[in-house]
C-alpha cells in the first residue's frame, strides 16, 4: 500500500479487532458484569454485534466509494488509443483481482458503485454513516435500475431524505430487513414510476412462461412467471390443500405436502394419483379450506375513473384493471377493500361477514400486512389473532391489544422471553427480546388514493359527499 497514512489506519483497524475479539473470548482487561459474567457476556455480545454491522456498513461504503473513484480515475488516465470496452475490461479485471473475486461480480460491484456514487448520494452516504447496510443500498440500486435520473432521486428522497414521510413510531429504512426494505421500496416505485402500471404489466403479460432448472441430487427447480392474481391465488390454493390434509396420520411437512399438489395438479391434470409415498389420502378426499386475500382498491380505481394500483394482500402494486376484474368477476378467495378518497384510510371491508372476529382479523391483517415480528415476512393463511397482554392479565379484546403473528412467532412469544408490546394509534404491535432490546414493527405505507382529473380543490368536498353516499348506499 503506497500510502502510509493508509498503511496506518488499517494498523489501528486491525488493533481495535484485537481487542473486540478478546472481549467476546472473555479474555477482556475487565468483565462486563462482575454480578452476572455470562449475562454480562451475552449482552456485550450482542452489542459488539450491533457495532459490527455499522462498521460493515461503513466498509461498504469506503469500498464502494474506493471502486468508483478508481474507475473514475482509471478512465482518466487510460490512453485514448485504448477503447472503452478494452479500458472497462481492464477496469474490472483490476478489482476482481484485488478482491479475489470473479469477474463478472467485479463487474457488477464497478456498476453497483458508481451508481450510489453519482446517482444515489444519500443511499452512499447511509453506507458511510452506517445507517444503511450494504444489502439496503444493493436494493435500492437495483429498484432504481429502470429509472431516469429523476425518478431515481424521487425513491430515494422518499425514503431517505431530510423530509421522508416516515412516521416516528415507525423503523428507519436500515431497521427493516433488507427484503422488507426492497419491499417497501418496490411498492413506492410502482405506485410512482413515470409509465402507468396498466402499460408495463401488459407488456410483462406477453412474457408469461414456465423455467426448468437443474439442480443437484437428482432435484429440479420448475418456475412460472404469471400475473400476480392468478399466481396468488394458486400458491393459496396449494397451501390450503396442504393443510387440509396435515394431521396426526400424515407424515409430510407442509413444503412436502405443496409440492406433491402442485404436482399433482399439474401431472394428472387435476384426477387424484397415488403413489407408494403417499399415506394414502388424496386431494379430493379432503376439504378445500377456504383462503380468502384482502384486495385494497382505492375508490376511483375501482369506478374506473383513474388507474391506480390496487393492493394485493401478500404480494403488492397490481393493475387497476385486475383489481376490478376480481371483484367483477366475485372471485372467492379476493376480499374486497375500499379506501378513503381523502386520505387512503379503509372505508368498510366488504359486507357478507358480520362476525365480529372475522372482521376484526382482516382490520389486522389491513395493519400488518403480515406477520408483526420484526423481519417476519410470513402473511399465511393461518396467522392467528392473538392477544399482547393475556386475557386472564386484564387484557382486553381489541385492535389495540390484538396481533396476528404467523404460528413460529406465536410459538416464540409463548416459549421464550420474547414479549410483543401494544399498538398505539400510529403504531402497530412491536417487540421486546429477552435482553431488553426494543425492535420496532414494520409500519405500512399509505397513502391518499390519486383524483381523478376536472377535480378541483374546491369541488372536492361536494364531490366527497356524492362517492360516500355511494359507497353507503
Amino acid at each position: 500500500m503506497g500510502s502510509a497514512a493508509v498503511v496506518r489506519a488499517f494498523a489501528d483497524i486491525d488493533a481495535a479487532l484485537a481487542v473486540l475479539a478478546a472481549e467476546v473470548a472473555g479474555a477482556g482487561l475487565e468483565p462486563f458484569s462482575v454480578a452476572d459474567p455470562l449475562r454480562g457476556l451475552a449482552d456485550g455480545c450482542l452489542d459488539i454485534l450491533a457495532g459490527v454491522a455499522g462498521c460493515e456498513a461503513r466498509l461498504a461504503g469506503l469500498k464502494a466509494q474506493a471502486v468508483a473513484a478508481y474507475a473514475e480515475s482509471d478512465r482518466a488516465v487510460t490512453p485514448a488509443a485504448v477503447s472503452a470496452q478494452a479500458q472497462e475490461m481492464a477496469a474490472v479485471a483490476e478489482v476482481a483481482g484485488v478482491l479475489t473475486i470473479g469477474a463478472r461480480a467485479a463487474g457488477v460491484l464497478l456498476d453497483q458503485s458508481q451508481v450510489l456514487a453519482n446517482v444515489l448520494p444519500l443511499t452512499l452516504a447511509g453506507l458511510q454513516d452506517g445507517s444503511l447496510s450494504w444489502a439496503h443500498a444493493k436494493a435500492m440500486v437495483e429498484e432504481t435500475a429502470t429509472l431516469d435520473r429523476a425518478g431515481a432521486a424521487a425513491l430515494e428522497a422518499h425514503f431517505l431524505g431530510p423530509d421522508a414521510p416516515n412516521p416516528a413510531t415507525a423503523p428507519a429504512p436500515g431497521e427493516l430487513v433488507p427484503h422488507r426494505f426492497r419491499h417497501k421500496a418496490r411498492i413506492w416505485r410502482e405506485r410512482h414510476h413515470p409509465e402507468s402500471l396498466e402499460k408495463r404489466h401488459a407488456r410483462s403479460v406477453a412474457e408469461r412462461r414456465v423455467e426448468h432448472r437443474p439442480d443437484m441430487d437428482g432435484m429440479a427447480w420448475f418456475h412460472a412467471y404469471l400475473p400476480a392474481d392468478t399466481a396468488s391465488a394458486m400458491w393459496n390454493r396449494t397451501t390450503a390443500l396442504a393443510r387440509g390434509l396435515q394431521g396426526p396420520d400424515e407424515s409430510r411437512t407442509l413444503p412436502q405436502l405443496c409440492a406433491d399438489i402442485f404436482a399433482d395438479a399439474v401431472l394428472s391434470n387435476g384426477q387424484d394419483r397415488q403413489n407408494g409415498q403417499s399415506p394414502g389420502r388424496t386431494v379430493a378426499e379432503v376439504r378445500t379450506p377456504h383462503a380468502e386475500v384482502l384486495v385494497t382498491v382505492p375508490v376511483f380505481s375501482l369506478m374506473g375513473l383513474t388507474d391506480e394500483p390496487a393492493m394485493l394482500d401478500g404480494y403488492g402494486p397490481i393493475p387497476a384493471s385486475m383489481a376490478r376484474k376480481l371483484v367483477a368477476d366475485g372471485a372467492g378467495s379476493f376480499y374486497r377493500v375500499l379506501v378513503d378518497p381523502r386520505d387512503g384510510a379503509p372505508l368498510e371491508i366488504g359486507r357478507t361477514s358480520y362476525r365480529v372476529t372475522k372482521a376484526i382479523r382482516r382490520w389486522l391483517r389491513m395493519r400488518d400486512g403480515k406477520c408483526p415480528f420484526p423481519g417476519c415476512s410470513n402473511n399465511s393463511l393461518d396467522n392467528e389473532a392473538d392477544h399482547l397482554l393475556a386475557w386472564h392479565h386484564g387484557g382486553t379484546t381489541g385492535i389495540s391489544n390484538l396481533g396476528q403473528p404467523c404460528r413460529k412467532h406465536h410459538r416464540l412469544k409463548h416459549t421464550s422471553g420474547w414479549t410483543p408490546t401494544p399498538a398505539t394509534k400510529n403504531e402497530p404491535p412491536g417487540w421486546i427480546s429477552p435482553s431488553g432490546r426494543r425492535y420496532k414493527s414494520e409500519h405500512q405505507d399509505w397513502e391518499p388514493p390519486h383524483w381523478p382529473r376536472g377535480c378541483l380543490p374546491g369541488e372536492r368536498s361536494l364531490f366527497e359527499e356524492a362517492i360516500l353516499k355511494r359507497l353507503s348506499a
